[in-house]
């Protein structure tokens, strides 16, 4: 097949939509991997973690104070003030209204174990699929999408391998907080341990399937 056919078969999209996809989809998938009873994603572990220990704090507000810091870190990194870091700021406070708004109403859901079964697998494709949308928009993602994007950049290792280890952290640090604080794990379940031994190289398969047949422009790279 010649370049021009290939050019041909490529569809272009608007980047907004494709983030305004990736948040709600994201925000629910997390939401859904918890409700699964198979544990929550790791990319939400952690405010997961804060949200239990200290419960008067909602999850999508600890979600956006922990996003917060992870912008911070970026900067810290790369040693100097970077706009968008704080648009991906905004768009974080966002998923994490989601998040809360969601929970307000996924307990309407069934919850036998064939469902939950469901839940995982949708939840699992609907947040790697997310984040692939978040990589390719070409405007600011969620900081926790947009932190192992920007440390692959900067250390110059493979996403896959940035985004397991990122994963992978963020459940030991859940892990830690729940057993000291509360005495026991909270929140992670064997869905969680696949999700974050192998999310990273799902994304990266939706990726390359996304880069076939999609493209994508917005106000930042027109």
């Amino acid at each position: 097949m010649d370049d021009t056919l290939k050019e041909n078969m490529i569809r272009t999209f608007r980047g907004e939509l494709a983030l305004a996809i990736a948040v709600t989809i994201n925000s629910f998938g997390v939401v859904l991997m918890l409700y699964s009873s198979a544990g929550i994603s790791a990319i939400s572990s952690v405010p997961f973690a804060f949200s239990e220990v200290f419960s008067n704090i909602s999850l999508g507000t600890w979600t956006y104070l922990f996003q917060g810091l992870l912008v911070l870190s970026l900067m810290i990194l790369r040693k100097k003030f970077i706009p968008q870091y704080l648009f991906s700021f905004v768009v974080g406070f966002a998923f994490g209204k989601l998040l809360d708004v969601h929970e307000l109403w996924i307990q309407a859901l069934p919850h036998d174990l064939p469902w939950r079964i469901f839940y995982f697998i949708m939840s699992y494709f609907l947040i790697s699929l997310g984040i692939a949308l978040s990589n390719r928009c070409g405007l600011p993602i969620i900081p926790t999408d947009l932190f192992p994007r920007e440390l692959a950049q900067i250390s110059g290792i493979a996403y896959p391998k940035i985004k397991i280890s990122f994963d992978v952290i963020c459940l030991a640090v859940t892990a830690g907080l729940t057993v000291f604080f509360l005495g026991h794990l909270d929140g992670l379940g064997i869905g969680t341990i696949l999700a974050a031994f192998t999310m990273g190289k799902a994304v990266g398969l939706i990726g390359n399937w996304l880069d076939k047949r999609c493209q994508f422009v917005s106000v930042l790279t027109e």
